[in-house]
């Protein structure tokens, strides 16, 4: 083991505090990759620290490193004598027979194990069988705090956790005496965990100082020099290449050492741009242009046995919505999404979907993709050795290479894939697909954050709809237009905005929340921390939002239905027909206009159709107003 490093004086004069854990020039290579070449790190008891960096970076391997599960290649690794360690992976494995076993396998006294699984929502006695994401999730985390270690590894620790167990997590790492090293995509998180930020890139590890929420205007700035000493490097190269075959007076040797230098050069620069992050291709085709409203869901109610899903709700989308659905775990998100879709019959109530709809569904349970098949047969179900990707072949290794698979990858099988490559996988999917709808469950689970603000300016420039289901409070606050909550009795709120938004027109609503499938008790004593007013009781006023869609529970009953006039019905059939029709219609002159020689080959044809098409637009804008205002009259809504 060698020798403890010195402590290194801080910049505002005191001295820091010895390490706990550090590495010194530590190096390691994975077959023929170089993973880490002279990565130097420093952890400090009680700090509370964040690795970043891009999928396939090395994030994880390191943490295995510094908790000694993997030895480097190179370099040393310092451990405080006597050190203990927790380290939660990204995928936990639960053994023995109930959580309880499992926890206090680690060496927990059995008070310990309870009080941590009790202050995350799990009884002791529970089944270690059949656990959901959020419970595995859960108890893996319950056991590496009711070890009490000296230091914590946390792996993408919010996967699966819904807002509430998230919260959680942060109140017990705030209460904890051991320092932590956390990799999360969770901004939010992040933010309000960390004092300090590790960055992992180019096989090297760089740190700043401060907490997360400063570390991407550093990481802009850090980017920025590279660049400029790349464009150095390569005006260096121009001016030696220049002189170099201009140089016929000089004598060989000297030609000889000019000849050395610009390969050194070039050699600097090949290197520069291995080494350089490639950018994943993300491109979503909205496909045909679905009907103004994409769903009237009118007082629907749904229970499974006791368990009450939605009771009365009513609300209304419209083509363009964002729409995020919040609650805690087993609130039936899922399930209300089904309703809303027409996959599940609500108990009571009426959902009536709108015309012309491309749905594409995006599952958090990954359940498509099977273990055993390859890379390759995933993106290629019919076989073959091209995609098709919004109408056009593509070979199945090009459009690999647009999400980050490298050609090798392509015969191994989904179970080789690390989480984050798996969630880039069923992207990859998905959005070969033209889509109107777009429904994500949980998409931003494993994925780095630089994935994450491509999605996110993807689906913000996105012109269908999209339904989310996420626990992501930054990604929700980014994307939501309008957010739903259930508080898992029922009980249902949509508001305009995200996350933070719903919480601050809605004090209290998720107090006293205990979801039936995942129930978080340690959050159903705690209303006050999710009400700025500090009080456990819903707001009084009514949501603002579309009218009849800001319902809270129980909403109203339906107006009574009105019977239409034949002159009423008559034209309610024809704005229908039209509805159905004049896509087809529109794509038709659109495939015209496709041809580029066109224009240059017959103007007046171009302009005409420019026209019909304006035309044709117009008179489907006045059908689905015209059948939106008689759906409305009949249904006793609008007059």
């Amino acid at each position: 083991m060698a020798p403890p490093p010195k402590p290194v004086s801080k910049k505002d004069g005191r001295p820091a505090r010895p390490p706990i854990v550090a590495l010194k020039d530590v190096q390691l290579q994975d077959g023929a990759v170089m993973l880490f070449d002279g990565v130097d790190l420093g952890i400090e008891a009680r700090s509370r620290s964040c690795l970043v960096g891009r999928n396939g970076a090395g994030k994880s391997t390191l943490m295995k490193l510094i908790a000694g599960e993997v030895l480097p290649d190179g370099g040393a690794r310092f451990v405080q004598p006597g050190l203990r360690f927790a380290f939660v992976p990204q995928e936990p494995i639960i053994t023995g027979a109930t959580v309880h076993e499992y926890v206090t396998a680690g060496g927990a006294e059995d008070y310990e194990a309870d009080a941590a699984l009790e202050s995350f929502g799990l009884a002791p006695s529970k089944s270690s069988q059949g656990l959901s994401g959020g419970e595995i999730r859960r108890a893996a985390l319950a056991r590496a705090f009711a070890e009490s270690p000296d230091l914590i590894l946390l792996d993408e620790p919010t996967n699966h956790l819904d807002i509430f167990a998230i919260e959680t997590l942060e109140e017990e790492l705030s209460r904890a005496k051991a320092a932590a090293l956390i990799v999360s995509h969770d901004r939010a998180f992040l933010n309000r965990i960390t004092g300090r930020c590790y960055w992992l890139a180019h096989r090297k590890v760089r740190t700043l100082d401060q907490g997360f929420a400063e570390f991407e205007g550093w990481a802009a700035k850090m980017e920025e020099e590279e660049a400029e000493k790349l464009r150095r490097l390569e005006k260096a190269i121009e001016r030696e290449t220049y002189t170099f075959y201009r140089s016929i007076t000089g004598r060989r040797g000297r030609n000889e050492g000019r000849a050395a230098a610009l390969n050194a050069m070039r050699q600097q620069k090949a290197a520069i741009l291995k080494d350089a992050s490639r950018t994943m291709e993300l491109v979503l085709d909205a496909g045909g242009t679905s009907g103004k409203l994409v769903a009237e869901v009118k007082g629907i109610s749904k229970t499974f046995g006791e368990r009450v899903i939605a009771d009365n709700f009513t609300t209304r989308i419209v083509r363009g919505d964002r729409i995020a659905i919040v609650g805690p775990n087993g609130a039936g998100k899922t399930t209300l999404v089904k309703l809303l879709l027409g996959e599940l019959t609500p108990d009571e109530g009426t959902v009536k979907l709108g015309t012309n709809l491309e749905i594409v569904y995006l599952d958090q349970a990954r359940d498509d993709l099977k273990s055993d098949v390859t890379l390759w047969d995933a993106l290629t179900p019919n076989g073959g050795d091209s995609i098709l990707v919004r109408g056009r072949s593509v070979h199945v290794a090009a459009y690999a290479r647009d999400f980050l698979f490298r050609d090798g990858q392509l015969r191994q099988p989904v179970s080789t894939l690390s989480g984050g490559e798996r969630n880039r996988l069923l992207l990859a999917r998905a959005l070969a697909r033209p889509a109107n709808l777009l429904v994500m469950d949980e998409p931003t689970n494993d994925l780095d954050m630089e994935t994450l603000d491509l999605l996110e300016d993807l689906l913000g420039e996105y012109e269908g709809t999209l339904l989310l289901i996420s626990h992501d409070r930054d990604f929700v606050d980014r994307l939501a237009s309008s957010t739903i909550a259930l508080d898992g009795r029922g009980h249902a709120v949509e508001t305009p905005g995200g996350w933070t938004d719903f919480m601050r027109q809605n004090p209290g609503f998720f107090s006293g929340t205990s979801a039936a499938a995942e129930p978080l008790t340690s959050h159903a004593a705690r209303g006050p921390l999710l009400s700025p007013e500090g009080r456990g009781v819903e707001s009084e006023t009514p949501s603002p939002f579309r009218g009849e869609g800001g319902v809270r529970g129980t909403a109203p009953p339906p107006p009574r239905p009105v019977k239409l006039t034949f002159k009423d019905q008559h034209r309610l059939t024809d704005a229908e027909r039209q509805i159905a029709d004049l896509p087809a219609e529109i794509a038709a002159l659109e495939t015209v206009l496709a041809d580029p020689a066109l224009f240059t080959r017959n103007p007046a044809k171009f302009d005409q159709t420019m026209k019909a098409i304006d035309a044709l637009r117009a008179k489907l804008a006045l059908a689905e107003e015209d059948w939106l205002m008689l759906e409305e009259k009949r249904a006793g809504v609008a007059i």
